[in-house]
């Protein structure tokens, strides 16, 4: 008897954890069917793909349950602070793909709000001005088995605090003279929850403010106001600030805050073969290891962007990697699987060679030349085609022919026939050496012109298919090729510095290839497939006479395969 059909049901896709904790809020009307959430960066660096996680995620959400998503500035840094990265990071955000409307703020919008909440956790008594110094305030803290130790200066009035306080704010006293801490705990198993310093003096420019102010505010201490100020109901951050938690819910329940957001952590991206840290990338480019935030080794978006990375690609990519509590290491392939098949369905192909080395075709005539229609994409007719010039001398890649050839080789050798794209089959008959290197300066065929086109009417079949340039037309270029920035999947890990596993071969320059001349016309930005190659993204150090390309990523993962999604 045959076996019953069983129906086959395909299950919903899964809800991460934050938007079910979304869904059971809106269906209990916690915050009255509202979702506001906030991308807040601080400006004192470029952005990585890290933050493409976040980016995605907050905006994402927003998008997801009809609700907004602020972009603010947190700026309570002011010496590590630059307009340079303001900008940059408004950039990046709207090459993802995202809008932030109306809704652009700043930290530094509500500096006399904080201070005014300051104060009021002063005379209430949760707060106070501490003379210890920053080396001493370390040792009173404690440590994970020892409570910590109450400053001399914890019990100081109300009013001799806010004296102090006000005194800080009107600069009579020089950086690191004072600071004003919460009184909350210093017995507290959270070290986080130890008298945190909510203000210190800098006498510092801010961007915005100029010398407005000589006290600042702590990030900790910002950052939950701020959300409160904006209304925000879910405040979504990386699970390095999970035990700073209790300090966000004490800051807000202990001043008169007009609402109290909700605070949930979810892993940061962690990526093989890079770093993902400011500090460690702040390293990287003033120590000379890169040539600048944009390098198309960084994982910066300016960087990946430069390198020919696409918003797609990389939204993509973040939804692929989803949103859960447990940290985790990515493979950058998965990464690059995501270009490649973003860049298949976009990406022009074209024709280049690296490595040219002259293909003589003896019997071609010497003044003849004809045009191919090539199509710049086979399954895209829309994108059209360009006329390839096909000529007697071409340019092939030198590591195309091997003079004495393995089994299973595909490609040119001595009596070899192999299909030159979209032109002839040609059989080679004879190569042309340096005697004093042993370098091929030459390589000699013929072609059969019944196979115009590239195929055969006799039915025969070759395994081998090259592309080519027509020597005579070919563009010179510099072609950039890049790999991974260090040699070890987890650099930052262990007790050596990472820039010990900085790859020496991360960036090769070829500063032979030819182009086929259509690229001519080709713009900064340009992202082209080379056939056979990879994926090519035309830089912005590009001249008239000489165009430069930066590979985005090889036509074929070599480190990991990616089954589709």
């Amino acid at each position: 008897m045959a076996a019953p059909d069983i129906e086959k049901k395909e299950s919903a896709p899964s809800r991460d954890f934050i938007r079910t904790i979304i869904d059971e809020d809106n269906r209990t009307g916690k915050w009255g069917g509202r979702v506001h959430t906030r991308f807040p960066p601080e400006p004192n660096g470029y952005l990585h793909i890290g933050h493409a996680k976040s980016i995605c995620l907050n905006f994402g959400i927003a998008k997801e349950f009809g609700g907004k998503c602020n972009l603010r500035f947190d700026d309570t840094n002011p010496s590590k602070e630059e307009v340079e990265y303001v900008d940059s990071i408004k950039e990046d955000v709207r090459w993802l793909g995202f809008s932030w409307d109306d809704r652009l703020f700043y930290a530094s919008d509500y500096f006399e709000k904080l201070y005014q909440f300051a104060e009021h956790l002063i005379t209430t008594g949760k707060a106070y001005v501490d003379d210890l110094s920053a080396e001493d305030i370390r040792a009173y803290r404690g440590t994970l088995t020892e409570p910590g130790k109450e400053s001399p200066y914890r019990n100081r009035t109300p009013e001799e605090n806010l004296d102090l306080f006000r005194r800080m704010r009107a600069g009579e006293f020089p950086d690191g003279a004072r600071v004003l801490r919460a009184k909350i705990d210093m017995a507290s198993p959270n070290i986080v929850l130890r008298d945190p310093t909510l203000y210190r003096i800098k006498h510092v420019h801010h961007h915005r403010t100029g010398e407005a102010w000589r006290i600042y505010p702590m990030y900790d201490y910002t950052h939950c106001i701020s959300d409160a100020l904006e209304g925000v109901t879910h405040s979504l951050c990386s699970l390095e600030f999970e035990n700073n938690r209790p300090l966000y819910d004490w800051v807000l329940d202990n001043i008169p805050a007009p609402c109290h957001p909700q605070q949930i952590e979810f892993a940061r991206l962690n990526l093989g073969y890079t770093v993902l840290s400011k500090r460690k990338l702040i390293q990287l480019v003033a120590e000379g290891h890169v040539s600048g935030w944009d390098d198309p080794r960084l994982p910066t978006l300016c960087g990946v962007r430069r390198r020919g990375y696409t918003p797609e690609a990389l939204r993509d990519f973040c939804d692929r990697i989803g949103i859960s509590k447990a940290d985790n290491l990515v493979d950058m392939a998965l990464l690059e699987h995501c270009l490649r098949e973003d860049l298949n369905r976009r990406a022009k192909r074209v024709m280049a060679v690296l490595r040219p080395v002259k293909l003589v075709i003896e019997n071609y005539p010497e003044n003849s030349l004809e045009h191919i229609d090539f199509p710049y994409h086979p399954e895209d007719p829309a994108m059209g085609a360009r006329p390839v010039p096909f000529t007697r001398e071409l340019f092939v890649e030198r590591d195309d022919f091997c003079e004495e050839a393995p089994k299973k080789w595909y490609r040119l050798a001595p009596g070899a026939e192999v299909r030159l794209r979209h032109a002839y089959y040609v059989t080679c008959t004879g190569f042309d050496k340096d005697p004093e290197t042993g370098e091929i300066t030459a390589i000699h065929c013929v072609h059969d012109p019944a196979t115009k086109g590239g195929w055969s009417s006799d039915g025969r079949k070759v395994r081998g298919t090259l592309h080519w340039v027509s020597a005579a037309h070919a563009l010179p270029a510099e072609v950039r090729l890049y790999d991974r920035l260090f040699t070890k999947e987890c650099p930052a890990e262990g007790p050596q510095d990472f820039k010990t596993f900085l790859n020496p071969n991360s960036l090769e320059i070829v500063p032979t290839a030819m182009i086929e001349p259509s690229l001519a016309s080709a713009k900064p930005g340009d992202v082209f497939q080379f056939e056979r190659l990879g994926y090519f993204r035309m830089d912005r150090d590009s001249t008239p006479s000489k165009p430069v390309f930066n590979r985005s990523v090889a036509l074929k993962d070599s480190w990991a395969k990616i089954a589709k999604k």
